[in-house]
């Protein structure tokens, strides 16, 4: 009884890895077929365009959001980038929240004179989410885009973001983050996941069953911004109040916004057991989102969300379980092939810390990382070890400051 208990929880450790790895993509692939299907049929017999009609109003204002801790290698730039970005001037500003940074940032920013540039020192740390609502509070803009310091916003990201909003049934905006490699990174597996993870985000979007969002480039309709308990990741919790208040969540691709991705295999890892513990956070927080009641996008926040976070879980107790069950032939097999996997990771790490490129070992390595990072942050939850107060990422150092 104890060997066919434990053969259970082990086959169904693994088919929830599997199923949310490969599963859940192939079933949301025939829903999206299916879906256009059904919207093909309706434009075909009801002979109705799709296309949303061209805005005869005034574009809508819009205010872009910066929280900033210690970007002085960046925010000349960050700066530069917003102010030219193809959009009427008079109808978008730029607010900066200074998050107490210890740097040359402030006296940097003292010396961009412009009118569309307001900045706000804040006297002691607040934390990203703190500083973007009380920004949120300082403008009458229709629209609030939050983004971060190191990503570029390409030049129609605004117009792209904002055209949606002409239905007023959307409450918030998501663009694509283009991740670039720093010098130093080798960005092979986790370019691999982001544009896996980008179809996923985009077959979620044709169902309307879009949840999270990007901070790097996060449209938010103002009098919606707005988070009523703490958050790690504010880009997720607002896009899931958002959506589970009866407002549409989209996710448009064409607004593009481009992010340097971590120097260093430890600053990337730092960042993931950071995130990983605001995943659970928003989990634990948001459980009444997975009720049945709630239909597809309560199915797509477990089979995407909930099981992606869990995952770590499920693996070390499915390694657990082929340990204890050796004796049995299959599971022998599982157990080596299992190991092979993580060694395989382990070489990958081993030629990146030598400064050698990981090639296809960065796969299982990026796996690996992240499900590590994820369970580590799960345990940093539940020490309550996490914060919204942030550390920054390393930059490297503009030519420009100094």
């Amino acid at each position: 009884m104890r060997i066919l208990a434990t053969e259970t929880i082990f086959w169904a450790c693994v088919c929830a890895v599997a199923y949310n790895y490969a599963g859940y993509p192939v079933l949301l692939f025939g829903l999206s077929a299916l879906s256009q299907a059904k919207s093909d049929l309706r434009f075909l017999f009801g002979k109705r365009t799709r296309r949303r009609p061209r805005a005869t109003h005034e574009l809508p204002s819009v205010a872009i959001l910066l929280s900033a801790y210690n970007e002085e290698a960046v925010i000349r730039a960050k700066v530069n980038n917003c102010l030219e970005l193809d959009y009427p001037h008079h109808r978008l500003e730029f607010l900066i929240g200074l998050d107490e940074p210890t740097d040359a940032t402030p006296e940097i920013l003292s010396q961009i004179q412009t009118s569309r540039v307001r900045v706000w020192n804040f006297s002691e740390r607040r934390g990203k989410l703190a500083v973007l609502c009380a920004l949120a509070q300082q403008t009458s803009a229709d629209i609030v885009i939050s983004t971060d310091a190191n990503t570029t916003l390409e030049p129609g990201c605004i117009r792209a973001l904002v055209r949606h909003f002409s239905d007023p049934r959307v409450g918030a905006v998501s663009g694509e983050e283009t991740r670039l490699t720093a010098k130093g990174a080798d960005p092979a597996g986790e370019s691999l996941y982001w544009r896996y993870e980008s179809a996923l985000k985009f077959l979620e979007n044709r169902l309307n069953c879009s949840l999270g969002g990007n901070g790097s480039v996060l449209a938010v309709r103002r009098e919606l911004f707005r988070l009523e308990k703490p958050s790690i990741i504010e880009d997720f919790q607002i896009p899931l109040d958002i959506r589970f208040q009866g407002y549409r969540v989209v996710y448009d691709p064409e607004a593009i916004a481009v992010e340097e991705i971590a120097p260093t295999l430890s600053s990337q890892f730092a960042r993931r057991i950071r995130l990983g513990a605001g995943d659970f956070q928003t989990l634990f927080s948001n459980l009444r989102c997975l009720n049945p009641k709630n239909g597809m996008p309560a199915f797509c926040f477990f089979s995407h969300r909930v099981l992606r976070w869990l995952a770590p879980v499920f693996l070390v107790v499915a390694f657990l379980c082929s340990l204890l069950l050796l004796q049995r032939r299959i599971f022998l097999a599982v157990f080596l092939a299992e190991c092979a996997f993580y060694v395989a990771a382990l070489c990958g790490y081993w030629l990146k810390t030598s400064g050698k490129s990981a090639g296809l070992l960065s796969l299982p390595l990026h796996f690996c990382t992240m499900n590590l990072a994820l369970l580590l942050g799960l345990v940093q939850y539940l020490r309550g070890r996490h914060s919204t107060i942030w550390q920054a990422t390393p930059r490297v150092v503009s030519p420009e400051v100094g």
